[in-house]
């Protein structure tokens, strides 16, 4: 996968929480610093994305997106 974002941080999922059709993906990068994503229900079915698992966070502007695969 290529990406023309440069803020591709690699981490670890430790906790995917959903609600009514967001959901909130916290995802621990290195130093141990967490972000959290909002992310739509959708997404996380799609996605696959369950605790434990490898994930990149994509920064652009004020919004963090979840990647996953190569």
């Amino acid at each position: 996968m290529k990406i023309s974002g440069r803020n591709f941080i690699p981490g670890k999922v430790i906790e995917v929480k959903e609600g009514a059709t967001t959901a909130h993906v916290r995802v621990e990068i290195a130093g141990g610093t967490i972000l959290t994503a909002s992310i739509t229900n959708e997404a996380v079915a799609d996605l696959g994305l369950k605790k434990g698992e490898t994930v990149h966070a994509l920064i652009k502007a004020s919004d963090v997106m979840i990647a996953v695969g190569d």
